[in-house]
Order: C-alpha cells, then structure tokens, then sequence
C-alpha cells in the first residue's frame, strides 16, 4: 500500500489532477504533444474504480500513446516544433553571421550553443553538421534518465 501513496504524490509528466468539487469531477487529465498535435484524454476516478486506479490507467494511456506516435518514453521534456525557419529543431539560420546556430540543454539542464560555419563547409553541408550535431546532443540529454 505505501507504493500506491508513492505513485501517488509523485508528479507524472503530462498528466494533471483534477478536482473540481462544484462540478463534481475528479480524475486525472493526459495530454500528449508531438509535432504540433494533441493527444488527451480523462480518466475519472468513478469510472476506473478510484483514484489510484484511474492514475494507473493514465499512465498506461501515455505510455501506449506515445509508443504508437513514436515519441521517445522519457520525463524530460522534449521539443518537436521547429520555430526557426530551418524546420529543425535547435537549427537556426544566421544570415547576418553566414552560419548555422545550434542549441540544445545538456544533461546538467543548461544551455549548450554551437554554430557551423557556411563559408567554411558550403550551405548544404553545414546544415547537414548543424542537424548532426544537434541530434547527437539531444539523443545524450535523452540517455540520461
């Protein structure tokens, strides 16, 4: 019994508690991002048998969830939409300075900066760097749960 306390008080990415006494709804609310698109779903705790219950069957929903999108199971968070106009993440296109920009967090959770040089590599292939190594860097953060 104390592990179902433990699952409980823990805080489990993209998924909130809900309780709402006037409307008499109380659950757990999932929502699962990636590449710009939302995936949630309600899990009351009348329905699923009580609150440990319906935590349980939010839990096994994001998981199933993401598996079936292809999104990568981890508790950090991870970006899938591009602001830059490059459309990858972390890439960025610094006209005025001729280079790609790289950015990524690292595994100490701070900001990780690089840049490839157009001038040196050719366009083609300094964005073909700048993808490199910015992928090469997320898959470390990742690695280290």
């Amino acid at each position: 019994m104390k592990e179902d306390k433990k699952i409980l008080l823990e805080k489990h990415k993209d998924i909130a508690r809900i309780d709402q006494e006037v409307k008499r709804t109380h659950g757990w609310y999932v929502r699962v991002r990636f590449y710009g698109k939302t995936y949630s779903k309600f899990f009351s705790d009348r329905k699923c048998g009580g609150r440990y219950s319906s935590l349980l069957s939010a839990l096994a929903w994001r998981d199933k969830t993401e598996i079936k999108l292809g999104k990568v199971r981890t508790d950090k968070h991870i970006v899938t939409v591009s602001n830059s106009k490059t459309g990858v993440v972390g890439v960025r296109h610094n006209e005025k300075l001729n280079r790609y920009e790289v950015s990524w967090v690292t595994t100490e959770g701070k900001q990780g900066k690089t840049s490839v040089s157009i001038n040196k590599h050719g366009k083609k292939k300094a964005f073909e760097l700048a993808c490199s190594i910015r992928k090469k860097k997320e898959a470390e953060r990742l690695a280290t749960d």
